[in-house]
């Protein structure tokens, strides 16, 4: 492992941290990077593992909330009903990322002309996503009844194609099913917990014995720039949305997709 190795591992990390939370696929500006920039990873499992880092963001942004919660939980319904939603609109991608891991990794993650148009589709969706008069019924992420929840974590399912999003799956189906952009947003943050620390944990499972001590110091590094870089987007994401939508991260999208079209059919 060289210094190379490490700046490259970096900036990955950066990369992480600063599009998980938004709708532009952490994970393809992950696999597009590490493709032109030439960096392997022991069976695509940094793209994953660095994930914590972002998760432990959340946590340490929303602590104090987090700790509220926590605390009400024996005398609180709403506490308890929050919790118990969260946790059902975690259950249906865990199941289907379990059942289609080795798809996943092996297939999906290594077709990078795939991941391109992904991207280029689900920012045409989200443009007019954002673009749509919905009536809203629901503002606050933490009061969502259970019904939506289940919905929600159902839209996350579409998140296991990569270039799909995670929040960008979970935000799209929140406002299309009546939510106001900021609490979809936020409600998106709480379901990343779950789904991310147990992608963490299953994904290390199956890799485990495949890693040597050059994987650990490169996911460490990762791990510490999405961390840091997590930390700033979370703080400043909800009142960005709530300022200017959604129609930005769209354009994004859409524009990295097809400069990835056009780096795969010129440079391969």
């Amino acid at each position: 492992m060289d210094l190379l190795s490490l700046l490259e591992a970096a900036f990955l990390g950066l990369i992480e941290g600063l599009t998980e939370f938004i709708p532009v696929s952490s994970t393809a500006h992950l696999l597009l990077a590490g493709h032109f920039l030439g960096f392997e990873s022991t069976g695509k499992t940094f793209e994953v593992l660095i994930q914590l880092g972002a998760v432990l963001a959340i946590l340490s942004v929303y602590f104090a909330r987090l700790w509220n919660i926590a605390v009400a939980l024996p005398s609180s319904p709403s506490a308890r009903r929050f919790v118990f939603g969260v946790l059902l609109a975690f259950i249906p991608a865990a199941i289907a990322g379990v059942l289609l891991h080795g798809f996943i990794k092996n297939v999906l993650f290594e077709t990078p002309m795939l991941i391109c148009v992904t991207l280029i589709v689900g920012g045409i969706i989200l443009l007019w996503i954002d673009r749509q008069q919905i009536e809203v019924r629901h503002t606050e992420a933490t009061a969502y009844p259970l019904s939506l929840c289940i919905k929600i974590g159902l839209c996350q399912c579409l998140a296991l194609i990569p270039g799909m999003s995670r929040s960008g799956a979970t935000i799209g189906g929140a406002l299309l099913l009546g939510c106001d952009k900021r609490s979809a947003a936020e409600f998106s943050f709480f379901l990343a917990m779950p789904t991310m620390a147990g992608a963490f944990a299953y994904d290390l499972m199956k890799n485990i014995d495949r890693l040597s001590m050059d994987d650990a110091a490169l996911i460490g590094v990762g791990f510490v720039a999405a961390f840091i870089s997590g930390v700033f987007v979370v703080r400043g994401l909800l009142d960005f949305v709530t300022r200017h939508g959604f129609a930005p991260f769209a354009w994004w999208r859409i524009a990295v997709g097809s400069l990835g079209i056009a780096g795969l059919l010129i440079f391969g």
